[in-house]
């Protein structure tokens, strides 16, 4: 991995997640939250609601979302999966207007290397972005191949 500053943000956000997933949103619909809850892993999410962003200081997840993210113009819901190199794979949890059943996260997480929307590669302590699947795109390929 090429060299990142020791107090960049960009080096303090991987410090904190980097092998980890993070939910992007701007409120969930009703009971959503509780039923990712009940899910094997649900509650190991970070989730980050956009709506504050903008209050104090900013942290390093901040400064990544209001950076590199939401520049973007990704649907929300976002799953965002940090590999262990600082590489970020983007998916948004929607399928048509509706917000894809917590059960199925596992299932996007599963093939996210290989089916996001967008890839953000650690470059010259920065990322560089190279876009996916289409965002029409959202079913779960691993899921249907095991039915």
């Amino acid at each position: 991995m090429p060299h990142i500053s020791a107090g960049s943000p960009l080096t303090r956000f991987l410090a904190r997640y980097r092998g980890r997933t993070l939910i992007v949103h701007r409120g969930f619909p009703p009971d959503w939250l509780n039923e990712l809850l009940k899910q094997p892993g649900g509650g190991g999410h970070f989730r980050i609601d956009a709506r504050q962003l903008d209050q104090g200081e900013a942290t390093p997840v901040d400064w990544l979302l209001q950076r590199h993210v939401l520049p973007l113009d990704l649907p929300l819901p976002l799953l965002i999966k940090v590999d262990n190199d600082g590489n970020l794979y983007l998916r948004h949890l929607l399928r048509g207007n509706q917000v894809v059943h917590p059960s199925e996260l596992y299932w996007f997480l599963e093939e996210i290397a290989e089916r996001h929307h967008v890839y953000l590669r650690v470059e010259d302590g920065t990322f560089k972005t190279l876009t996916g699947i289409p965002l029409t795109d959202n079913e779960a390929r691993a899921m249907l191949d095991s039915l």
